[in-house]
Formats: structure tokens, C-alpha cells, sequence
């Protein structure tokens, strides 16, 4: 597959007010850090809140990517219990077969499964095709689906870098812009964007996943702005440390600091539900990640930097 990569500039953060002193600053703005703050936390216009509602008719599904294990998985468990029809797309037949099994026996609900290879721009196609000869509306993806390695870029494959790039960004992108473009059509749509604490953050040993996961909030602060007067909700979601089984996959080392902050998946699921259904920009949820969010924009870029490295143990 060939790869096409423009370089942008991020574009700037609202600073905070000069003039106010820290401890306003802080007591203020910790509440919303501009990861989650005024723009962030920006509700849509009631009348268009109404407009992209989540419907649960028959043929109103949920499309979830990375479905077979940690928070994908936890997504379609969550999403079964309110009696959603979900689409589970990951690359492990068997454990996506396993899981769809277990939520119709529980909860009732319609589950198609799709064993999809998403670092294939090809696959996608073809993906969103198939659902759409079958006339299955997504009204919510659930752009779930990344990888991520721990080590020194340098000490890192090529090949391993590149197809964290491949799925972490193109991928997601093309997800985006095929399902995107319906629920335009439609005025009425929802797109959560897993990104990560790590998107504020440049991290010594997360080189290229970090980078990624910054493409990916600023890409989804971007549609928020974009789709929201089309009925379609576009809402970030920035987790920190997560007990799902991506720090093994990762070869990470838990530090103490680390499992100090480390959350279950399910108060993470639940938060970017609820911020997706509210029509928030984005959310990140644990009072200590939100604490760091601060850190972000409050201290010196190379303290905080020193401080992400030692809390992840690199």
C-alpha cells in the first residue's frame, strides 16, 4: 500500500490569561484543562442535539473497531446492555465470535461480526461496502482500533512503526471518511475517537504512538467543528493508563505511578459514551489524568515531559 504523509502544524491552544495569577488559573481552568475545557466540553445547540439523537431502531447499528478485547470489547458490552445492534470488526475471528455469542444469549441483541485486517485501506472499503449492500446504518462508530509499541524509535522495526501509523491514523481516517459521509447525508451520526493521555504529550519511548494519537484529537477536534451543524457528533476520547491488556502487548513496565492512576475499562467505556451522547468535544476521564492534562499547559514543556517519563517507567 502506498503511504502519503503531509506534515501540518498543530494548530495553537488557547493560552491562558496572563494577567490572572496561577492559582485562579488553576482552580479554573483544572476543572476544564484544554484537553476537555470550554471548547471541549462544547454541548451542541439543543435543536441539533435532538437532530442527531441516537435511534434504536432495527436498523440503527453501532460499529465497533478493535472489538475483541479491552475497551472494543467493553464498548460492545456496554452498547448491548442498551440494546444496540452492534457490528464488532478486529482481526481474531474466533474471540469475535465468542463475544457475539455471549451478548446475544445475554442481552437480546442483533451482532455481525467482521473479521477485518483495518491496517487495509482496501479492507475498509470493502467493509463499509458489505454493509451498505446490506443496507445496515451506522449511527455510531467507535474508532477503537490502534497499536502501540514502547522502546526507543530507533530500536523499533521500520516495519513496526509504520504500520502503527498505518492503522493508528490512515485507517481511522478512512473509517471516518466512508461512514462520516453517510451519516452527513443522514443529518444524524456519532463518532467517538479512542485518542489517549498521550496525545498532549511527546513521551520519550512513545515517539510515533504518541504522535499518532495527537493526529487523532486534533483531527477529531477538527470534525467536531466540521459535521456539528450536519447532526453528526464528533467527540474524543483521551484515556490515560487502562488495565486492557494494551501495556503487555506493548511491552510496557507498570510502575507504582502507573497503577496509581491506572483505571478499569468500564469507568473509561462509560465516560465516552456518556460525552458522545451529551455531544461533547472530547473528555478525559480520572480525576488523575485530568490532573496531568493540566500539568500540560501549566508547567514547562520539559517538566512535564521528565515527570509523563518517569511516571511511564521510561
Amino acid at each position: 500500500m502506498k503511504r502519503h504523509l503531509m506534515h501540518a502544524p498543530l494548530l495553537f491552544q488557547r493560552l491562558p490569561n496572563p494577567r490572572a495569577g496561577f492559582a485562579h488559573r488553576l482552580t479554573t481552568s483544572s476543572l476544564r484543562p484544554f484537553c476537555c475545557d470550554a471548547v471541549s466540553s462544547q454541548l451542541l445547540d439543543r435543536n441539533q442535539l435532538e437532530n442527531s439523537e441516537m435511534k434504536s431502531n432495527e436498523n440503527s447499528w453501532v460499529l465497533i473497531t478493535g472489538a475483541s478485547s479491552g475497551f472494543g470489547e467493553e464498548f460492545a458490552r456496554q452498547y448491548a446492555a442498551q440494546g444496540k445492534s452492534l457490528v464488532l470488526v478486529a482481526r481474531r475471528l474466533s474471540k469475535l465470535e465468542a463475544l457475539s455469542a455471549q451478548l446475544r444469549e445475554r442481552f437480546g441483541v442483533d451482532v455481525i461480526v467482521e473479521q477485518v485486517d483495518l491496517s487495509s485501506i482496501p479492507a475498509i472499503i470493502e467493509l463499509h461496502e458489505r454493509l451498505s449492500e446490506r443496507n445496515i446504518v451506522i449511527d455510531v462508530l467507535i474508532n477503537n482500533a490502534g497499536h502501540g509499541l514502547q522502546g526507543p524509535f530507533l530500536d523499533q522495526p521500520l516495519d513496526h512503526s509504520l504500520t502503527m501509523i498505518d492503522l493508528d491514523i490512515a485507517s481511522l481516517t478512512a473509517l471516518t471518511r466512508l461512514f462520516a459521509a453517510d451519516m452527513r447525508a443522514r443529518k444524524r451520526g456519532h463518532i467517538l475517537m479512542v485518542a489517549s493521555l498521550l496525545s498532549f504529550l511527546g513521551v520519550k519511548n512513545f515517539a510515533v504512538y504518541s504522535a499518532a494519537k495527537a493526529y487523532v484529537l486534533r483531527f477529531s477536534d477538527a470534525l467536531h467543528r466540521e459535521l456539528k451543524n450536519d447532526g453528526v457528533v464528533v467527540t474524543a476520547l483521551c484515556p490515560g493508563m487502562s488495565d486492557t491488556g494494551f501495556a503487555e502487548s506493548a511491552k510496557q513496565r507498570i510502575t507504582p505511578a502507573l497503577k496509581m492512576v491506572m483505571m478499569q475499562p468500564q469507568p473509561v467505556v462509560r465516560a465516552g459514551i456518556r460525552a458522545l451522547q451529551a455531544g461533547r468535544m472530547s473528555v478525559v476521564p480520572g480525576f488523575g489524568n485530568k490532573a496531568i492534562t493540566v500539568l500540560t499547559w501549566a508547567t514547562p514543556r520539559r517538566f512535564h515531559q521528565s515527570l509523563m517519563a518517569q511516571v511511564m517507567g521510561v
